[in-house]
């Protein structure tokens, strides 16, 4: 035992990893208590469990897998059950070119271990070494999320009786296509996304996560899953497998960890084949009222002085994806009561709301956004919410009805408040009646905000933010920035919130309206009666410590 331990101490020596002055301390140790010398090494801390592992992989010829270095992938993680990951305590990291299934084992000679995972995977099994602790935390991380329960009641499949058609539908039933796809869906939801983007590349598959608004590269799959995958999403989604040369849609609903989640499927054929993107539609979302959502006290209290009054058009403006819908549903959450007939028309109908009377716009039928607020005003409502503003007509009613005693809640897309005005104009409304309906327009982005566990704080060069905003003699001393940790994934941030520019029509602006004033003469006035811009108000939050300088310039300078 003693030759044992001076030979992994002058392998540890020669790796660099303890001195000679290190090893004889240990070999102390190791000679006067029988522990193995590797163990006496940790608990003086003069090595970790890691890079003992590490050597002595090298010195029996198999690899060492760090997995803060190297993560598992997907397609072999679907392919070993956790409970045999548990029970033998390994975790599957990735399947090579040659056919191999690579598995990281606390212990690599356990010979059950191997023939069991060689007959439930029919792979041949490449073992490597990890610690236990690293295995049982990589097992507990990327096996984390409870398997939902699959059904087979798929519709539209029925009539598909093409022999090529029922082999790649029987493919999608296999365990590890379901294992797959599943996993990409749980882990997506874990991770708090958005939106999962399957993307055919040349050589293999891609799979991206758009998290806080920013896409991440999460793992890639052989190009021979991409059939498989793809069929698999689009039989979940209801949609028709045999069609891959024209864009398709979808819905499907899943529940997760007792949570029901719904999606929203759309397909694109590429070069490479159909993309899918999945956007994940989270009811909780429907729950937030407009204090959650980021508002300054004074920009929230110009917000909601517009729904004190009984009819008007308040508008909600900014590019796609900038939490338009979520604001336009926070303002009916405080609107809603039993009192209220509220009718809107969506295109589509996201989210439920209880007690709302939603239309699902339907251009095949001829039921448009128009049409559907014709119907409206015959309906007795006291509230409208029209999902966008898309052309005259629907602009012409939508504005005709704010004025004839009915409170209207849109979107438009456009850059800034002001410009919402001049955009209305363009579109054909008669100025005097812009004037007239409009009582507020809200301009909004969205930020990542700083991960409270990891943000750090620093004094900033003076310049870079008066180049940035601040006015010479309001600039802070000292700000926040992005660090990164486990709890937000290395990003520095986590959640996201808005950043907002409340435009409120004063008599002064109404007369600009009606003269056709430029959206930058609107804007100096707005600005001279109290409306803080998207910059401004992004800036403060910034002195706030709420977000990053870099974030705002990424969103709004």
């Amino acid at each position: 035992m003693a030759e044992a331990g001076q030979r992994l101490g002058q392998l540890l020596m020669r790796a660099g990893i303890i001195t000679e002055r290190q090893l004889t301390d240990a070999l102390e140790v190791h000679n006067a208590t029988g522990s193995p010398l590797g163990r006496v090494l940790v608990d003086l801390g003069y090595a970790t469990q890691g890079a003992i592992l590490a050597v002595m992989a090298a010195q029996i010829g198999i690899e060492y897998i760090d997995f803060s270095e190297r993560k598992p992938e997907s397609p072999a993680i679907a392919i070993v059950p956790q409970e045999l990951a548990e029970r033998y305590t390994l975790m599957p990291v990735s399947i090579t070119d040659t056919g191999e299934l690579i598995v990281a084992m606390a212990d690599p000679q356990n010979v059950l271990a191997l023939d069991d995972l060689r007959i439930i995977t029919g792979y041949e099994i490449r073992p490597a070494i990890s610690t236990k602790d690293d295995i049982v935390a990589a097992v507990e991380e990327y096996y984390k999320v409870a398997e939902h329960q699959e059904t087979d009641e798929f519709v539209g499949t029925e009539d598909l009786d093409d022999d090529e058609l029922a082999q790649l539908t029987d493919v999608t039933s296999e365990a590890p296509i379901v294992k797959l796809v599943n996993y990409i869906i749980q882990k997506a939801v874990a991770d708090r996304a958005s939106d999962i983007h399957i993307e055919p590349q040349e050589t293999d598959l891609r799979i991206r996560y758009r998290v806080d608004g920013v896409l991440h590269e999460v793992m890639r799959s052989p190009k021979g899953v991409q059939a498989s995958v793809i069929s698999r999403f689009k039989i979940m989604a209801d949609m028709d497998i045999a069609e891959s040369r024209k864009p398709q849609d979808g819905h499907c609903a899943i529940t997760i960890g007792g949570h029901g989640l719904d999606f929203r499927v759309s397909t694109l054929p590429t070069v490479y084949g159909e993309r899918i993107v999945l956007r994940i539609l989270r009811k909780d979302s429907i729950l937030l009222q407009l204090k959650d959502l980021g508002f300054l006290p004074g920009s929230l209290e110009r917000f909601e002085s517009a729904f004190r009054k009984p009819y008007g058009a308040i508008l909600v403006t900014g590019p796609t994806g900038s939490g338009k819908s979520t604001s336009l549903y926070a303002a009916i959450n405080l609107l809603n009561s039993p009192e209220k007939h509220i009718l809107t028309a969506e295109d589509p109908v996201e989210y439920r709301l209880p007690g709302v009377n939603q239309c699902q716009i339907n251009t095949k039928a001829n039921l448009t956004f128009a049409r559907a607020l014709r119907s409206f005003l015959r309906c007795s409502p006291d509230i409208i919410l029209v999902g966008e503003i898309r052309d005259k007509e629907t602009a012409q009613i939508a504005i005709e009805s704010a004025l004839t005693g009915h409170l209207v809640l849109s979107t438009l897309h456009t850059n800034d408040a002001p410009g919402a005005i001049t955009r209305l104009i363009e579109m054909g409304v008669e100025p005097f009646l812009v004037s007239s309906a409009v009582d507020c327009i809200l301009a909004q982005r969205l930020t990542r905000r700083l991960c409270s566990d990891c943000k750090e704080e620093y004094s900033p060069n003076p310049q870079a933010l008066i180049d940035a905003g601040y006015r010479p003699d309001n600039v802070p001393d000292k700000i926040w920035r992005a660090v990164g940790c486990k709890k937000c994934g290395g990003t520095g941030y986590r959640g996201r919130m808005g950043v907002h520019e409340v435009l409120l029509l004063s008599e002064e602006i109404s007369r600009l309206t009606v003269d056709e004033a430029t959206a930058d003469e609107i804007r100096r006035v707005a600005i001279s009666e109290g409306m803080l811009t998207l910059r401004e108000d992004g800036l403060e939050k910034v002195r706030m410590g709420q977000t990053s300088i870099e974030e705002i310039i990424r969103v709004i300078v």
